[in-house]
């Protein structure tokens, strides 16, 4: 019983958030269903086990949270996204519509914008360039899933995505974690994402088939459905985007773009806009290699601050101080552009609430599950994998993100079970933890892209497409892509270790 419980708990987790339920109860009821039918007392499990795992999240990486929300407001609230995005395009032109999608995707979710902040801004864009280039629209989430899901989010070494955060506490490692396979992962990625756009590009115009409208964008921001499935796919909440004024904003922007002009009279210029996202990469490279290992860190030891190690908060701290530096920075810059900055402050704190809640109740419920004791049988099966601890990470955090719908979820659930096991085997085998760290990112980063994720659902709204429609590119950019890099990095590590 103990292991269907298990299960059941697991299914009940996912077929109801794939119907819009919050995880905020999902979580705790699947949690105690799978105590209750492993005979284990239920109000223990939730105050004892649940609450503080869930609070233990929290306290790590709820200023993660929170500044990169700020951040993505002020970068949208300031028009320094539209200005990148405009940018990209104009440079590049209408005849190379895709590659312009997807290298402003990566510019802007590389430096920290979150991802539904860069879905608003660039669908309206993306439609105004597929417009003048003669594409259909069918081909638009694609290219923005490639630019913003992919390699800049789980492979690029610096990246401040969540998701290439949550290993650092496991397992003592910092953003830039196997640099060199990262970025030789980040290059299969979009090596294989913009040939498989051109195939689709080539298959379009040679059957003639040219843009077209696209079906009505729903709202983020009002639709409760797309709020509830969306805050799992980072870190940013819908409800506090403003998608009908962003998209006039970048579709004007995006024209005039096209047409070789500046954007606005009162858009920033591409150096003032980009200059905060160069700040987020370079402070935390400068944090992580060089101001932080140098500190006397000894008072950590002490029971105030948790007895730990600078090795085990290095990571996020310099994360934090990236997001911290870069708002300051894009404050400075863009003041004049900012007429309300405590609304746009508000709304970005206000943005980061639920989606860290939401990631913090997943832990929990992955605390629940590895307390249990039929989860000693799952644990041995994993572990025992053929391939070694790298194939098995890779499987579970597949497997997890899967089932779960979130890259980011599937993550923590398979951290919060299997990260000391895993870390353990390293250190046993001798294994660099980066190598764990960059194979748990990639892995949580390729089958969470299922028809049921948050990114995907919310993606394929903003652009006005169906699943029937765009969902098989998407597969081939962000899932089969992801698992290339995924192989070719588990081999290059397994020959070479880490570098």
């Amino acid at each position: 019983m103990g292991l269907l419980g298990i299960l059941v708990g697991l299914a009940l987790l996912v077929g109801f958030s794939y119907r819009g339920w919050t995880v905020l109860l999902l979580a705790p009821l699947a949690a105690l269903v799978a105590a209750a039918l492993s005979g284990q007392p239920l109000l223990a499990h939730w105050t004892q086990v649940f609450m503080p795992a869930a609070a233990g999240f929290l306290a790590q990486f709820f200023p993660l949270f929170l500044m990169g929300a700020i951040f993505g407001k002020l970068m949208e609230d300031s028009g320094s996204v539209r200005a990148i995005a405009a940018f990209m395009t104009g440079w590049l032109g209408p005849r190379r519509a895709l590659l312009a999608v997807v290298l402003a995707g990566a510019a802007v979710t590389y430096g920290g914008v979150s991802l539904f902040v860069a879905f608003f801004v660039l669908a309206p864009m993306a439609h105004a360039m597929f417009r003048a280039a003669d594409l259909p629209p069918r081909l638009m989430p694609a290219a923005i899933a490639l630019g913003t899901s992919t390699f800049t989010m789980s492979a690029l070494p610096g990246s401040p995505a969540i998701q290439n955060a949550i290993p650092m506490p496991f397992f003592g490692t910092t953003a830039f974690a196997a640099p060199g396979l990262g970025a030789i992962a980040a290059a299969i990625m979009l090596g294989f994402g913009l040939w498989w756009l051109s195939v689709i590009e080539g298959r379009a115009r040679r059957a003639g088939e040219g843009y077209r409208a696209a079906g009505a964008a729903r709202d983020a921001s009002t639709d409760p459905l797309l709020r509830e499935r969306g805050n799992m796919a980072g870190h940013f909440d819908p409800a506090e985007l403003t998608p009908r004024e962003a998209a006039r904003t970048a579709t004007s922007a995006a024209s005039s773009a096209s047409a070789g002009s500046p954007s606005s009279p009162s858009a920033p210029g591409i150096v003032a806009a980009a200059l905060p996202l160069g700040v987020v990469v370079l402070v935390n490279l400068v944090a992580s290699l060089v101001v932080l290992p140098r500190l006397d860190t000894s008072y950590l030891a002490q029971a105030r601050f948790g007895a730990t190690s600078l090795t085990a908060v290095a990571g996020v701290w310099a994360v934090l101080i990236a997001l911290f530096a870069a708002n300051v920075v894009l404050v400075v810059l863009h003041r004049a552009r900012l007429p309300d900055l405590k609304r746009s402050i508000d709304a970005g704190a206000n943005a980061a609430v639920l989606p860290v809640l939401s990631v913090a109740s997943l832990v929990g419920f992955g605390a629940v599950v590895a307390s249990l004791p039929a989860f000693a049988d799952v644990q041995a099966w994993v572990l025992g994998l053929e391939g070694g601890p790298l194939v098995s990470l890779a499987v579970s955090t597949n497997l997890l993100a899967a089932l779960t719908g979130s890259a980011s979820g599937g993550l923590t659930i398979a951290l919060e079970a299997l990260g000391p096991s895993y870390l353990q085997l390293a250190q046993a085998t001798g294994m660099d933890p980066a190598l764990l760290h960059r194979v748990a990112v990639i892995g949580a980063g390729t089958l969470d892209s299922l028809p049921h994720n948050g990114a995907v659902v919310s993606l394929l709204a903003v652009c006005g497409c169906t699943h029937r429609e765009s969902y098989r590119d998407i597969v081939m950019v962000g899932i089969v892509g992801a698992l290339l890099a995924l192989v070719a990095v588990i081999a290059l590590g397994g020959m070479f270790g880490s570098f």
